[in-house]
């Protein structure tokens, strides 16, 4: 009811790029493929992970986790968009808006200390292998997974709540693709500086600190790959290095521009841009670039598909 006296805003109506006809009609199919080939990579990271004995030591597991996160982003941002891309104006109501914001904020959370984690377990398997299984025992990998995941759920309590406590008293038209914090935060009709400190402060603890750790995994790593004596190990273990180095940069990287500066000066289509970026591509190159190149990962495909294979010519 306090609501209802304060907003006199029920729905918001997502713009998209609707003054780019043109361009939307085509990123509708760029999407959409987008889209089905994400939920497929991940998807088959997750049921080759799940079937698969030898793969439940906690390398594959973190990856099973992150693919679950994936196709959670994936699933809450893309069939809204689609429907926004394929319209003039969509209209999302005030309930829709909340929960879609609380699941970007709850999986991109999940994934900032997931890559983190992630980056821990190679750095102990590769700088400290013999003391590995001691570093990376199953409490240590169940802490870090329910850290990840637990950390998530609070920064998307705390920050959705927070947002929707301001009144909207309109316009309601927000100039993005989907309920993300900065453009609905700019329709707000009250001083949000508070909640911009916090913003800036919050994504440096859950976006640059996690991203600072992984460099320094990573700075090790390579010296730990340096000091290998065989060419082909020392090949095979950077390629699979800066792969990941690649997919988190770009995750990191825009993610931080997007939320640093909630009411930043970038124009509405950079930051849909940026947006994109870490909302698209990382749920796509991250099945690609984790396993793909990983040639374990490649052998026990092979040997699926083969099985089923063999089980259709009999």
């Amino acid at each position: 009811i306090k609501r209802q006296n304060q907003s006199s805003v029920f729905d918001f109506i997502l713009l998209g790029f609707s003054n780019f006809p043109e361009l939307q009609r085509q990123l509708f199919w760029v999407f959409l493929v987008d889209y089905l080939v994400t939920l497929l990579g991940n998807a088959i990271i997750i049921v080759i992970i799940s079937l698969e004995q030898s793969f439940h030591v906690p390398m594959y597991l973190f990856l099973l986790n992150l693919s679950v996160v994936e196709v959670g982003f994936s699933a809450v941002i893309m069939p809204e968009m689609l429907v926004v891309l394929s319209s003039e104006k969509t209209t999302i109501t005030f309930a829709g808006c909340f929960s879609q914001m609380y699941f970007i904020l709850l999986f991109g959370g999940t994934e900032c200390f997931l890559l983190g984690a992630m980056a821990y377990d190679r750095f102990a398997a590769i700088c400290h292998p013999l003391s590995y299984a001691l570093i990376m025992n199953r409490r240590v990998f169940m802490k870090l997974i329910i850290f990840s995941w637990v950390s998530g759920i609070m920064v998307a309590t705390v920050q959705t709540s927070w947002v929707f406590s301001f009144p909207f008293c309109g316009p309601s038209e927000i100039n993005h693709l989907f309920c993300e914090t900065p453009p609905v935060l700019e329709l707000a009709c009250a001083d949000t500086f508070l909640f911009e400190i916090y913003a800036f402060t919050g994504t440096i603890l859950i976006v640059m600190v996690p991203f600072l750790l992984i460099l320094l995994s990573y700075i090790r790593i390579l010296f730990a790959i340096l000091k290998m004596p065989s060419t082909t190990g020392r090949q095979k273990a950077f390629s699979t290095c800066a792969s990941h180095l690649t997919s988190v940069t770009l995750f990191y990287g825009t993610a931080s521009m997007t939320y640093l500066q909630p009411k930043s000066g970038y124009s509405p289509e950079t930051k849909k841009l940026m947006s994109l970026a870490y909302m698209l591509l990382t749920p796509l190159l991250n099945p690609l670039i984790y396993s793909l190149r990983n040639s374990e990962m490649k052998r026990v495909l092979l040997k699926v598909w083969r099985r089923k294979v063999d089980l259709h010519t009999f």
